[in-house]
């Protein structure tokens, strides 16, 4: 393998990985305290926003979030660092989940946050950096 591919593999594990690690360790934060504080007061999130949505309060989403993005972002993680086989799929398919996550919201508290650009994109370029990573596997 050319140095240039190894560079740009080692790059974008890099980046692969800071990114699982915000994700992550946000998902696990917020997660929990909507989970512990359903009201949404812990992270000031307002009880309106749930009108249009399927849930009485935050308990269900912060469940969701805990284990979804906060959860699998980690064992993604975990499986990029040991170079666990496939561990590109796992990467594409946190993106997909995270960017899925934050079209949800933006559907159900029908406005849009800076917070959802950020994470929205991060979503979008793990999904990207997952299948970069997958096409310089494959040669």
């Amino acid at each position: 393998m050319t140095s240039t591919i190894t560079n740009t593999r080692n790059i974008l594990r890099v980046l692969a990985g800071l990114l699982l690690l915000f994700n992550g360790v946000g998902a696990l934060f917020g997660g929990w305290n909507l989970m512990a504080h359903t009201d949404g007061s812990s992270l000031e999130l307002s009880p309106a926003w749930l009108e249009h949505a399927p849930f009485k309060n935050y308990f269900i989403p912060g469940l969701i979030l805990f284990v979804m993005n906060g959860l699998l972002s980690i064992a993604t993680l975990a499986a990029l660092l040991s170079r666990m086989n496939k561990h590109e799929l796992l990467i594409m398919l946190q993106g997909v989940i995270l960017t899925g996550w934050i079209l949800m919201q933006i559907l159900f508290i029908r406005t849009f946050h800076f917070f959802h650009l950020i994470f929205g994109s991060v979503g979008l370029v793990l999904f990207l950096v997952g299948y970069l990573l997958r096409r310089i596997q494959a040669r």
